[in-house]
């Protein structure tokens, strides 16, 4: 009697294998020992506090107006000092993080959801419509956040609004190319091949094992896109182009202490370091988040 075949002999695979690599382990382990990412996390945790704070809470209103007291340095009754307006500079920081978050959160939004959708498209087709999808976005690349946003204003008028439709539109390309390299990696690897010969459609591969394993390098990418949309922002509050008055804004902050350099530099200094600590933080997670998801990287270390 001859001997029965082996299970990988005598039946078929119940399922197309996945390209789901477990993740290198102990990722919370090594993160916490990650020093980009431990500071990027704290800096860009405390701007979501910031935000969050200033909903509840705030020293004073940012909006209360006190031109007898306008100007003074910090104190305990002004914790960060007041400005040409009396305003209380502290308030005026933490309503001004939701505006940055705001514009990050709906600008890189819409980068993320058009451009990966693009991305996706242009990588399961090709042809003539990756061409396309391409060239559409070497196009949009030639109008920059801030010079789409003058055009807008020129247009529709100056606005947060119109501020976070053009930076948003800025962002749609780079999601886009970025997921079609990676996208291309993906569909030529023998699990997708497999997947093609069971039947599967574009769709379903691009879903089931596209998308799935180019998440990581969409998830750094994200982390990048708000740094710079949140410097963005403030370029154009700085310009008059975002953020309007009575909102607070951190460019705009930066814009009013600029006549008064000389009176009170303090006015500057503040603002100033909110966004580069925004900036910074963010950057230093999105390399953090790289390094931790890479498995390469992740191994190596």
């Amino acid at each position: 009697m001859s001997a029965p075949l082996s299970p990988s002999l005598s039946s078929p695979p119940s399922s197309v294998p996945t390209s789901s690599a477990p993740p290198a382990p102990g990722f919370w382990r090594r993160a916490v020992h990650h020093r980009s990412f431990v500071i990027g996390g704290v800096l860009a945790l405390l701007l979501l506090l910031a935000a969050l704070v200033s909903f509840v809470w705030t020293p004073w209103s940012p909006y209360a107006m006190d031109m007898a007291n306008k100007m003074q340095g910090p104190s305990a009754t002004h914790w960060l000092g007041t400005d040409a307006f009396g305003r209380d500079v502290a308030s005026l920081l933490l309503v001004g993080a939701r505006a940055s978050i705001l514009v990050g959160l709906i600008a890189v939004g819409i980068g993320l959801v058009v451009g990966t959708a693009l991305g996706l498209l242009a990588a399961a087709r090709r042809g003539w419509v990756e061409e396309a999808i391409m060239r559409f976005a070497d196009f949009s690349l030639a109008f920059p956040a801030i010079l789409s946003a003058i055009m807008m204003t020129a247009v529709f008028g100056a606005g947060i609004v119109n501020a976070i439709i053009a930076i948003g539109i800025y962002n749609i390309p780079t999601f886009a190319r970025i997921t079609r390299a990676s996208a291309n990696a993906i569909w030529s690897r023998e699990y997708v091949a497999a997947a093609r010969a069971c039947g599967k459609g574009s769709f379903a591969i691009t879903m089931q094992h596209v998308l799935p394993n180019i998440s990581a390098v969409l998830i750094v990418q994200i982390t990048i896109r708000f740094a710079i949309a949140i410097l963005a922002e403030a370029a154009l509050s700085y310009l008059g182009l975002g953020t309007q008055p009575p909102q607070p804004s951190w460019g705009r902050m930066l814009s009013e202490a600029q006549t008064l350099m000389f009176q009170q530099p303090l006015l500057a200094v503040f603002p100033g370091m909110a966004i580069a600590f925004a900036v910074l933080g963010l950057n230093l997670l999105g390399d953090g988040l790289r390094d931790l998801l890479d498995p390469r990287l992740a191994r190596a270390r």
